[in-house]
């Protein structure tokens, strides 16, 4: 009798662990089918080369994309009105990659696109900055608008050519805090003109040069003296304390 019961409790037990076990392999396959949120640009490009049919949406402007984008992206403009009619036509249960210029619009696309009931969305961080930032491939494939004419390298070495301080200005038409910091840069330009050098770059126009200077989020501002980079500042910073940093 003690032989059957000793048994008994052992089959039990093994019974409770093979459902444990399962459970656990069940909770981990899941939270791998709905994985969401950021990942970097040297990620996104493993995704990509793992799964070429991945499906990768540009949420940029139309104007942004022509100028150079991943390959297969689809654009969908986050700031058009048809952007949730173009997104409701992905397939909700397959893997999504978004991305924007810096981060912001995609984060925002993606999240609107999970509401939506889709399960697996992946934004990629600090978006087509940090995908330029380390010198990732893109393409302009199949456009034929051509290209503003932003600063080059060469024109951006002789602006630093200046026995003034430089204050270069990265900024982006659609960056709410760019828009911000614009008219104190305007005041600061005449208020401080006989010892600041102010040169705003847009970005977008500029992105060859933002590529290579690692540009990775926008508004970023950068001081220059003797051609030297003395301080830096990537986001939003008020006009006191970026008139402090300048009168150092």
């Amino acid at each position: 009798m003690k032989k059957y019961t000793l048994i008994l409790a052992i089959f039990l037990i093994l019974s409770a662990c093979g459902t444990q076990s399962n459970e656990q392999t069940s909770a981990n396959t899941t939270s791998t089918a709905n994985e969401n949120g950021a990942i970097s640009a040297a990620e996104a490009q493993k995704r990509i080369k793992d799964n070429p049919k991945l499906t990768i949406v540009d949420v940029r402007t139309p104007e942004e994309y022509v100028q150079g984008h991943l390959e297969n992206a689809h654009n969908i403009d986050w700031n058009s009105n048809s952007f949730e009619n173009k997104i409701d036509g992905f397939e909700r249960d397959k893997p999504i990659l978004v991305y924007c210029l810096s981060g912001a619009r995609s984060a925002a696309a993606a999240e609107k696109m999970r509401s939506f009931g889709f399960k697996n969305v992946l934004e990629i961080e600090n978006g087509m900055m940090a995908w330029r930032a380390v010198q990732l491939p893109e393409t302009t494939a199949n456009v034929s608008v051509a290209k503003p004419a932003g600063m080059n390298r060469d024109q951006f070495d002789a602006a630093l050519n200046s026995p003034k301080l430089v204050l270069i200005d990265f900024y982006a038409d659609w960056c709410a805090p760019c828009k911000k910091m614009a008219p104190y840069l305007e005041e600061i330009k005449n208020e401080m003109g006989d010892k600041v050098e102010v040169v705003r770059i847009n970005a977008d126009d500029s992105a060859e040069l933002a590529s290579q200077l690692s540009i990775e989020g926008l508004p970023t501002v950068l001081v220059y003296k003797n051609k030297t980079m003395v301080w830096k500042n990537v986001g939003y910073i008020g006009k006191e304390e970026l008139v402090k940093q300048l009168q150092q």
